[in-house]
């Protein structure tokens, strides 16, 4: 009798301890699915400010074209009015 109910403490405590592990692990698990949320929305943030990298960089690129057409239009203008003056100086 003796080795029985040592057999059924044992038991016992094996129950107790696979119900509190089953508990342990569905706090893990929902602890997993959280942090997996947390990185999606990372993710996200990354691509958006990835996109708003790339749009900035061809932004910049841009108003450097713009410039430069802005001075070859400038240089036409003044090379214009330097001709212009070198053949009122030639007649």
């Amino acid at each position: 009798m003796h080795a029985l109910q040592q057999l059924n403490d044992k038991l016992d405590e094996l129950l107790k301890r696979y119900t509190a592990l089953q508990t342990e692990n569905k706090r893990l698990k929902k602890t997993v699915s959280q942090q997996i949320k947390v990185i999606d929305s990372l993710h996200e943030k990354l691509a958006a400010i990835e996109q708003n990298v790339t749009a900035l960089h061809i932004g910049k690129s841009l108003e450097i074209t713009d410039q430069k057409d802005a001075v070859k239009k400038q240089l036409d203008i003044v090379i214009s009015e330097i001709d212009k003056i070198l053949n009122t100086l030639n007649d």
